[in-house]
């Protein structure tokens, strides 16, 4: 029955017993009669609909709807139920079942536990009723206590026993435990129902050790087991509780001390010897050494380990002639917890006052904080037992880097006490994850986890020079630059070197008179950055947007180098199909170049005559075949256009461009990351050999942690230390002299035998996902995800695509084609993109039939550039369909003033890349792009998901490989509902 908010209402709350999930709490909303009494008019309430009853409810009320919604039986479903079975099913499997589920039931329990310690103490001060079993929630109320049930526990020792019972008693009334039904509904911290009465007591009382009296009036203990019985549980109960009426035999003292707080260190490392300051670094061992923190607390002659669960007092248990003695002493536990948060702000949380650390945090920890410790009275020892005895003092590092003239030089002085080591040794021990070593003293120094952090990457970068001195390439800038504002070394840099962070204060080069073109400024400011690149012997990556220019500002360049003097040529390299457009410009913009086309079965196949040309061409197929004497020839640069075909480190390509001696290094791409950051280290790391370091470095450093882990601050430090050598500008911040580019998506209705067999099939591969995700999880599922992923994609497409004895009509093909006879008959030119070559080949097939000439191009097509000639030059041709990955690159298709994307591509990116094929430079009219989407498909939430990993895109330029990558469960699942 809906409760009114006009009407006076109250909150309470209920307590029933599910079947298997045992005392659950419910809250509910319950209407007022005129004398303010409850009514049988009542609601459940939640966080969903708490709102509408504010006036009602304090901050309390909402903490427990909410505390009460997460162990509602639907939340444990969606929690602890995967596979998303009927609520019956479910729980007779893990409850009721032949083989029950204890593990799922022992994980289910601890999580209520964990909720009903939270709600129970905030139930205080309110209306609490035990629920009805025809679910009236206000059926018989519960009176929670105003103060604190005391527990005093009485002991009677006689000659043969000895028997111990609890008196419990609140506002002055005993609490009866036996016959009155009393149930434990939580044990830490206990909370008592009994006689509809709900008790609560002080933090450090223990509800087990209430619970054997619920059905025994005491306990008893035969004479002869004691000994044993008094040492391990008489002794706690003492402790705990107080105690009165203890008998002959029997004494408790009672002890008061200041307390002294105590860290104790003990090494729980295997037993190694440690190499001193002069051994050669051995290989670090495969698990890092520990050691443990434990705090204690000295009273007088007493120690206690610090627990947050502690009694008040400790017990020591003394046996004395016939009889015992129970010293019990009083423990500040206020001045305890007050030590343990002090520790805690110093970053150590100590759980129960314990805490095993990596060795080398745990004593960079101890060094950073020891004055602090000092001060706040905590006395930090090693135990006595210890074989090692390790340096507590100070550790100290200074270093200053000064800019050479082709080189960083780095000094450094690093000390431990009044030691001082040779930072060649402690690169070599860093380098090998060598964490420790023996001082002359004999006492073992531990590097501190800092300089690893912080001081590792200088390490791993540093060369060593002639005289056995430390030096830094000056590609490694950046570097230098970070630890200078980091306050970790003080450095010596000129002026124009630091400019190379600052694009806008990098100087103006002059363009050669004979160079035959015009430079843009922004061209201009590409061309002055390579220029400025080469004053300093360093590599650059010239990663403009398609259409920007990469190829004039090159080829302006190039004849600088010609025009300077320079007498070794340049070898430039791409894939086949772009040699011919580079030709035709090197003879537009630099007919003075003396160039040759390395390319055919008939080339020479020796370099003798490379030094009389000025640039060599090449492709990235025939420098494979002929790198082994080619790399024996000295070029003055070599360029790599579309660079990205270097991406795999471990490919022969890639191989084989290291292998290519030359003064200095370009590359040219507009995607210089497609499926992984593992792309970047390949390119930046031919341009500018070691400025990522290995690639076992690079690996560990930025492509897991950015992969697995996006870590936005390992994307940070990977973007500033490539900043310096790659140019990128988007066509938005540069070319305002190109045409309006108008994009929309074009939505279709899929027909109804298309949208049939699109959701059979989505049934069917969303199964057989989620059960493999289950099995093997996410990461092993990509293969499968990312074929049914496919699957659905060409079924909102066509389902002839998948299944050639469909019949039925595809909506998108008809929204499609019925757009293109527009087009065709207005005398305009249109781009027509896919992914799937079979889906071009459907519209292909219309096109042929209705006798529409068309330019054709997928990965297989021989003579790229007639089909583009023909596109380009022929009116008669007003359609070009393209594969998305055969047209992506080195295309320029001005003559189209349309562009149609038959499909989303994962990847945004790759979208915009095939829009620029028709809007560059050059494009004189306006370009429309209409992409094409079918509607309750998953390429609805492709889109969606292009919005949601905007940044990704927008921070890494990605293909499919990474973007799977990036898909979580939650993600998937959408893409399949």
């Amino acid at each position: 029955m809906k409760v009114s908010t006009s009407e006076p209402f109250n909150i309470i709350y209920s307590l029933y017993q599910h079947q298997y999930l045992g005392y659950l709490f419910e809250s509910f909303m319950v209407q007022l009669n005129h004398r303010g009494e409850l009514t049988f008019a009542h609601q459940n309430v939640s966080s969903k609909n708490i709102e509408e009853f504010s006036k009602g409810i304090d901050d309390v009320d909402i903490e427990l709807v909410n505390l009460m919604d997460a162990i509602h039986q639907d939340t444990i479903l969606q929690k602890f139920n995967p596979k998303k079975l009927k609520p019956f099913d479910y729980f007779t499997k893990v409850y009721a079942g032949e083989r029950p589920d204890l593990g799922m039931q022992a994980a289910i329990e601890e999580y209520l536990n964990n909720y009903r310690a939270a709600i129970l103490p905030k139930l205080v001060g309110k209306r609490f009723f035990i629920m009805g079993e025809d679910g009236d929630p206000t059926r018989q109320e519960v009176k929670v206590m105003g103060e604190k049930t005391k527990v005093f526990m009485n002991f009677q020792r006689k000659e043969d026993h000895t028997i111990y019972f609890p008196v419990l008693k609140c506002l002055g009334e005993k609490v009866r435990l036996q016959h009155v039904g009393a149930q434990m509904l939580s044990d830490s911290p206990a909370f008592l129902l009994s006689e509809n009465r709900l008790h609560y007591f002080d933090k450090h009382i223990d509800g087990k050790k209430l619970r054997p009296f619920f059905d025994k009036n005491n306990i008893r203990i035969e004479r002869r087991i004691e000994k044993t019985y008094f040492r391990k549980f008489v002794g706690p109960l003492i402790a705990q509780f107080n105690v009165f009426g203890h008998g002959e035999g029997f004494e408790i003292t009672e002890e008061r001390a200041t307390a002294s707080p105590e860290l104790l260190i003990t090494d729980l490392s295997t037993k190694k010897q440690s190499p001193t300051l002069f051994d050669t670094p051995a290989k670090a061992a495969d698990s890092p050494d520990k050691i443990n923190f434990d705090l204690s607390f000295v009273y007088g002659n007493s120690t206690f380990r610090f627990d947050s669960l502690a009694a008040n007092a400790n017990v020591k248990v003394e046996e004395k002639g016939d009889g015992w003695v129970f010293h019990k002493i009083k423990r500040d536990l206020d001045f305890e917890k007050e030590i343990i948060t002090k520790i805690k702000a110093l970053g150590q949380d100590l759980i129960h006052g314990r805490k095993a650390l990596n060795k080398n945090e745990g004593f960079s920890w101890l060094q950073l904080n020891a004055k602090a410790l000092e001060e706040a009275g905590i006395a930090v020892k090693q135990s006595a037992d210890s074989e090692k005895r390790y340096h507590l003092g100070t550790s100290s590092i200074e270093v200053s880097i000064e800019e050479n003239s082709d080189w960083f030089d780095i000094k450094t002085k690093v000390q431990f006490g009044s030691f001082e080591v040779p930072f060649l040794k402690l690169r070599e021990l860093v380098l090998a994850n060598i964490r420790e070593f023996k001082l002359p003293n004999g006492h073992i120094a531990v590097i501190p986890e800092e300089w690893f952090i912080r001081y590792h990457e200088l390490f791993t970068l540093t060369d060593i020079g002639e005289d056995d001195e430390l030096i830094l390439k000056k590609h490694h800038l950046n570097l230098v630059q970070n630890l200078e504002e980091n306050g970790l070394a003080t450095t010596v840099i000129g002026r124009k070197l630091q400019g190379l962070n600052n694009f806008e204060e990098i100087k103006s080069y002059e363009v050669p008179s004979n160079f035959q073109g015009e430079l843009r400024p922004y061209q201009k400011a590409g061309y002055d950055w390579i220029n400025f690149l080469r004053d300093f012997n360093l590599g650059g990556c010239l990663a403009d947007d398609m259409g920007l220019g990469k190829t004039v500002m090159t080829l302006a360049f190039l004849q600088t180098l010609k025009n300077d003097g320079v007498k070794n040529p340049t070898l430039l390299i791409m894939p086949t199909s772009l040699i011919y457009n580079w030709e035709k410009e090197a003879e537009r913009f630099t007919p003075e170049l003396k160039i040759l086309k390395h390319t055919g079965g008939q080339r020479i196949k020796k370099t003798d005559h490379f030094k009389d040309y000025d640039l060599i061409l090449t492709s990235y197929g025939v420098l494979r075949l002929d790198v082994k004497f080619i790399e024996k020839f000295r070029f003055e640069y070599v360029i790599l256009d579309e660079s990205q075909a270097i991406k795999n480190p471990s490919s022969n390509i890639s191989k084989s461009v290291r292998l290519l001696n030359c003064r200095n290094r370009l590359i040219l791409t507009g995607t210089p990351l497609e499926n992984s950051t593992m792309d970047l280290w390949s390119q930046m790391t031919f341009i500018n050999p070691g400025l990522l370091g290995s690639q076992a470095y690079f690996k560990d450093k930025y492509q897991l942690p950015i992969e697995k882990k996006r870590d936005e601050a390992a994307s940070k430090r990977l973007y500033s230390k490539i900043k310096p050598f790659m140019l990128r500008r988007h066509k938005s911040q540069v070319a305002t002299e190109l045409p309006e580019k108008i994009e929309s998506v074009q939505y279709c209705d899929m027909s109804e035998e298309q949208e049939k067999v699109y959701e059979e099939t989505k049934a069917y591969y969303r199964n057989m996902i989620i059960d493999h995700i289950q099995e093997k999880g996410v990461n092993k599922s990509q293969l499968v995800v990312l074929q049914g992923l496919s699957k659905l994609r060409q079924m909102a497409n066509n389902p002839l695509m998948i299944d050639p004895d469909y019949e039925g009509e595809s909506g998108k093909d008809s929204d499609v084609i019925h757009k293109l006879k527009s087009i065709i008959e207005s005398g305009s030119k249109v781009l027509i993109f896919s992914q799937f070559v079979k889906h071009l080949t459907i519209i292909r097939k219309y096109l042929i039939d209705n006798k529409i000439s068309h330019s054709y191009l997928d990965g297989s097509t021989k003579n790229r550039e007639k089909e583009v000639d023909n596109f380009q030059n022929d009116d008669s041709i007003k359609v070009f369909l393209i594969s998305l990955k055969a047209g992506g690159v080195g295309l320029n298709l001005t003559a189209a003033e349309y562009v149609f994307l038959l499909d989303p591509w994962w990847n945004p990116a790759i979208e915009a890349q095939a829009v620029d094929r028709a809007h560059r430079i050059g494009q004189k009219n306006t370009v429309f792009t209409y992409k094409f989407i079918s509607r309750n498909t998953i390429e609805e939430k492709i889109l969606a998901l292009q919005n949601k990993k905007k940044r990704l895109f927008d921070e890494l330029i990605t293909t499919e490989e990474t973007f799977m990558k990036s898909l979580s469960q939650d993600d998937i699942l959408n893409l399949l509902e």
